[in-house]
C-alpha cells in the first residue's frame, strides 16, 4: 500500500516505522524534514499518496496540515484515506470530517493508546471511527503498527470520545492515588505496602500499578512518557466536550487546576503524574 505519514514525533517515528517494516511503500513530511531522515535511509520517500496518516500534537497542528494552504484536503485526490491518529477535539474532528467529505475523500479517526515504546513494539491499541470501506482498506496499516483495532463505528467523533474519556479517567485515577497516598503518608503508612494493597485486591488495573509505582518512587521528574503539558491539554479536551454536550465533568476541573499548579512550579516537562507532587505540596508532605 502507498502511505504518506504526516507528523514525526517519538510516537510518530515509531508507528511509520512499523509501517514501513510491514513492507508498504512509505512517504513521510514534517515539518522539521530531518527527524524524518532515519526513515528515509531505509527506504521511505517525502512524498504524499493517497492513503495517508497524521500523527500530530493538537488540534491547530492538525488543521494546518489538513485544512492549511497546500493541505490534505486541497492536495488529495477524491477517494483518498486521510487517518489522523493523534488525540484532538471532538469539534476539530467533525470540522475535519466535514471538509474531507466535501472534497470528495475519507476521514478516519484512528488514536491510539500506547506510550512511544509500546509504539516501537506495533503493540498499540487503535480506536478506529470512520466509514467502514475506509477502515478495511486501511486495517492492514493498523494491523502493522497496533496489537488491536478497536471499531468505533462509522462516526469519526465517535473514535474521539473515546480516547477523550480514556485520558480523563487515567487522570481521574492519578488525582484519586495522589489523595490516597498523601493520606497514607500523613497517617505514617509506607507508600509500597500501601500500593501492595491496593494492587492485590481491586486495583489491580496496569493504569493503578503503573501510576502508583511512579507515585511511590516519586519518579514523575524521570524521562516522562506523558508530559504535564500534554496531560493538560487532553484534560481541556474533555472540559470542552463536556461543556458543549452539557455533560458537568467535575472531576476534570480538579485535574485541570493540578496539572495547572505543577505547570505553573516549573514542571510542565515532568511526568502527568506530577499532579502527585502537587497534592503532596498542597499536604504539607513535599
Amino acid at each position: 500500500m502507498k502511505v504518506a505519514f504526516v507528523g514525526l514525533g517519538k510516537m510518530g517515528v515509531a508507528m511509520a516505522g512499523q509501517i514501513l517494516a510491514a513492507g508498504h511503500e512509505l512517504g513521510v513530511y514534517n515539518r522539521t524534514a530531518a527527524k524524518g531522515d532515519d526513515l528515509v535511509a531505509r527506504g521511505a520517500a517525502r512524498l504524499a499518496s493517497d492513503v495517508v496518516v497524521s500523527m500530530v500534537e493538537n488540534d491547530k497542528a492538525l488543521a494546518a496540515v489538513t485544512l492549511g494552504e497546500g493541505g490534505l484536503v486541497a492536495g488529495l485526490a477524491r477517494g483518498a484515506v486521510h487517518v489522523a491518529m493523534g488525540t484532538h477535539s471532538i469539534a476539530q474532528v467533525k470540522a475535519i470530517t466535514e471538509a474531507h467529505e466535501a472534497a470528495g475523500q475519507q476521514f478516519i479517526s484512528a488514536p491510539v493508546m500506547g506510550r512511544p515504546p509500546v509504539a516501537e513494539a506495533g503493540q498499540l491499541g487503535i480506536v478506529a471511527g470512520g466509514p467502514a470501506d475506509a477502515v478495511a482498506r486501511v486495517q492492514p496499516l493498523f494491523d502493522a503498527m497496533g496489537r488491536r483495532t478497536y471499531p468505533a463505528g462509522p462516526l469519526p467523533m465517535s473514535a474521539a470520545a473515546a480516547k477523550i474519556v480514556n485520558n480523563f479517567l487515567l487522570a481521574a485515577a492519578i488525582e484519586a492515588l495522589a489523595e490516597g497516598f498523601a493520606l497514607g503518608e500523613k497517617c505514617g503508612l509506607p507508600g509500597d505496602a500501601l500500593l501492595e494493597i491496593l494492587t492485590d485486591g481491586l486495583f489491580a488495573a496496569p493504569a493503578y500499578k503503573i501510576y502508583g509505582k511512579m507515585i511511590v518512587d516519586k519518579s514523575y521528574f524521570d524521562a516522562p512518557g506523558f508530559t504535564a503539558t500534554t496531560g493538560l491539554k487532553d484534560v481541556n479536551l474533555a472540559l470542552g466536550a463536556g461543556e458543549a454536550l452539557a455533560v458537568p465533568l467535575p472531576t476534570a476541573g480538579i485535574c485541570r487546576d493540578r496539572l495547572l499548579s505543577a505547570i505553573a512550579n516549573g514542571h510542565a516537562g515532568a511526568d502527568w503524574s506530577v499532579m502527585a507532587h502537587e497534592q503532596a505540596r498542597a499536604s504539607g508532605i513535599a
